[in-house]
């Protein structure tokens, strides 16, 4: 047994890693890749003025250092090779499905269900349900989301650390590292919020400590957890606003958040169950009506569940507790403070699930208990545990093929497309990856398909661009028009209508348009020089109407703008 109990965790860790093999032949994406990596230096490497920027940026609405720290020792290791950024992911979720395992060891212990060899057994079954499952494929095979698997690292070293710190012979040190392991995951990504509530949960069950110290201890405990989590999610909120990502609660208001909540939380623990039809995005509605089937029908679910499990408790505590804690894990994403584009996304189940998987576990053990009470007729106890056996074996495989489908941005979206034909957001994401790979008509059509389903200002700048490669300026203008008429901020339309301009010679008119773009966002690629050329064509013209000191404002601005020139 001694023997088991060390190679066990070995074997979890190369079962996980392996299941994800498929991912280590992935590129970036034009899915937040191209900005977090390919079109932004600031990442590379360990200097001070990397690790400057990464304690400061709140790039696409992320507050994340730990993780920047992270991608940047993989620029330092590799340089920009994506084969060394998915091996980063790769091993860390492995060493989380072992995590996991020593979570849901003790776990089982403190429910009194599970006891030698079969404990093992059952954790690491737990373990594997975690660690192989199809949901986690977005968390580990996408770069962008190291953030998943490094908060979940430290997430977990904080559970386990706080299940330490509750043992008669633990050292103080034992809860001042979880809340320190708290905090570090929290500076890889701000869905840990609601640990302090989810260690509440533990407290009620597996761990049955209400009973002791009462619920009035248990609160007072966790205060040191509820200051990081306030200031953290103080944080995450402020930079999430520069980002400008919170719905908009004019067009989704309290009845629409209402639905999308009930959704999301119904949502996870169904795709847990049956991990089918997974998509990399599942797209938000332009409009949520919570009569419609598709969200009335999961809010009667939700009541009905909850009741059930509520009526239950005293039998199957362990139910409403996975239940609960995946709720609380998953409110802060799924509805009030909802941002983003997105109904769901597979990987808001990566810490959500985790009650799910040691509920697994459990069920396991059930089956070992009742086998050597003999309670459970030893055939019916072998196809059970045959019945484990093919489970890991189905998610695993479906792991393996889903990892394969995010190899490229084509592969990605293609297959996106063919699980939801009405993705507005899926057709102008491969309309995009069509254009970078020449095929300047099929993408249009994408993005016409697109803007069929949905209007979208950047759906229709990005057609005014295929249309611009194809030589047809006219109506690449008029879409660059229409998209700055939806959104008058939208950066990237500003900078293509003006450099369009600017290559017509019609500086007077492309300044205007690159002089906002330069307000909103003067790191935008082109945008310096398009800005600069234009102040010093349109100065060289205003001199030869005679007009010296207008020209001479327009260079002086020019200089501004590209100081280099003045060199």
């Amino acid at each position: 047994m001694k023997i088991l109990q060390r190679a066990l965790p070995c074997l979890l860790f190369v079962v996980a890693f392996v299941a994800f093999l498929p991912a280590l032949a992935g590129q970036f994406l034009n899915w937040d890749d191209d900005i977090n990596f390919l079109g932004n230096p600031s990442f590379r490497g360990l200097g001070w003025a990397q690790l400057r920027w990464m304690w400061t940026t709140t790039l696409m609405g992320h507050y994340i250092p730990l993780t920047w720290m992270s991608l940047g020792l993989n620029y330092a290791l590799g340089g920009m090779n994506p084969w060394g950024y998915h091996l980063g992911n790769m091993l860390l979720h492995a060493t989380n499905t072992v995590l996991v395992y020593f979570v849901a060891r003790r776990l089982l212990i403190a429910a009194g269900i599970s006891t030698g060899l079969s404990l093992l057994w059952s954790a690491g079954f737990a373990g594997l349900v975690f660690g192989i499952h199809p949901l986690r494929v977005e968390s580990v095979a996408w770069v962008t989301e190291r953030r998943d698997v490094l908060c979940g690292l430290f997430f977990l070293l904080a559970v386990l650390t706080y299940l330490g710190s509750l043992d008669a012979t633990a050292r103080r040190g034992w809860r001042l590292a979880s809340i320190a392991a708290f905090g570090a995951a929290f500076l890889c990504k701000a869905q840990v919020a609601p640990l302090p509530v989810a260690l509440l949960i533990l407290d009620a069950y597996p761990l049955r400590r209400v009973v002791g110290v009462g619920w009035r201890h248990l609160v007072m405990e966790k205060l040191p957890y509820f200051a990081v989590s306030m200031i953290g999610s103080v944080i995450a909120i402020i930079a999430v606003k520069k980002g400008g990502l919170f719905t908009d609660y004019a067009q989704y208001g309290p009845a629409a958040r209402l639905a999308m909540t009930a959704y999301g939380i119904l949502f996870y623990p169904w795709k847990w169950l049956w991990p089918t039809g997974l998509s990399p995005l599942y797209e938000l509605p332009a409009r949520v009506d919570p009569l419609a089937w598709r969200f009335l029908l999961p809010i009667i679910a939700l009541a009905v569940v909850t009741g059930f499990l509520l009526a239950f408790r005293r039998y199957w505590p362990a139910g409403l507790a996975a239940w609960a804690y995946s709720a609380v894990m998953l409110l802060p994403l799924v509805g009030p403070l909802h941002s983003g584009n997105q109904l769901a996304h597979d990987r808001y189940s990566y810490l959500s699930g985790l009650g799910f998987a040691v509920l697994a576990g459990a069920g396991l053990a059930w089956v070992f208990q009742a086998a050597a009470r003999g309670t459970l007729r030893p055939l019916i106890g072998q196809i059970s545990l045959a019945g484990a056996g093919l489970v890991l074996l189905g998610l695993g495989s479906a792991t393996w093929i889903q990892a394969g489908g995010w190899r490229d941005s084509e592969t990605l979206w293609s297959w996106a497309v063919e699980m939801d034909p009405q993705c507005a957001i899926c057709l102008n994401n491969l309309a995009l990856t069509l254009t970078s790979r020449g095929q300047a008509g099929d993408a249009e059509q994408a993005f016409r398909r697109s803007l069929a389903l949905r209007e979208r200002a950047m759906t229709r700048n990005n057609l005014g661009g295929v249309l611009q490669i194809q030589g047809r300026l006219d109506e690449a203008e008029r879409e660059y028009q229409g998209a700055l008429r939806q959104d008058p901020r939208l950066r990237e339309a500003l900078v293509n209508l003006g450099e369009l301009y600017g290559k017509q010679g019609r500086y007077e008119e492309a300044l205007p348009l690159l002089r906002r773009a330069f307000q909103v966002s003067p790191d935008v690629p082109r945008l310096r020089t398009n800005l600069g050329q234009a102040l010093r064509r349109r100065g060289a013209e205003l001199a030869q109407i005679g007009k010296p000191e207008e020209a001479q404002a327009l260079l002086r601005e020019a200089l501004q703008v590209q100081p280099s020139l003045g060199h």
